[in-house]
């Protein structure tokens, strides 16, 4: 029996680095978004440019108050697109792909680790 627990622990230790990769940097993520705060506040219920992303996890796109999203958008969002980490994932790989018609100009973070990172921030923020 002791032998199991061993082997099951040493086995939950060697898995436990990969696990923790998938939740990313915070730290690492605040500094990909300084790319969005052009647009963006993440630590208020401000719109800018761009609509507050405080609190996006869960909201569904282009629900925001007072934020004028394009047509492309709010029927994203009545066509049941919430964002979560996959919806927000793809979005932020390409969002034109992932939103057709979006009038974002961002194209997009091409490393998965940036966006990793960039959620692990984004849910700093989430209420």
């Amino acid at each position: 029996m002791r032998t199991k627990v061993i082997a099951l622990a040493f086995l939950s230790a060697a898995y436990l680095p990969a696990a923790h990769a998938q939740e990313g940097d915070v730290s690492a993520g605040e500094t990909v978004f300084k790319k969005c705060a052009i647009c963006h506040v993440v630590d208020s219920d401000t719109n800018k440019i761009g609509p507050s992303l405080h609190g996006i996890f869960g909201r569904t796109a282009g629900t925001h108050p007072d934020f004028k999203y394009s047509k492309a958008m709010t029927e994203a969002g009545k066509g049941g697109l919430v964002w979560d980490d996959a919806t927000l994932r793809d979005y932020l790989h390409n969002p034109k792909a992932k939103v057709k018609g979006t009038k974002m100009v961002f194209p997009g973070l091409k490393d998965e680790a940036d966006i990793t990172n960039l959620l692990a921030y984004l849910k700093q923020h989430a209420t």
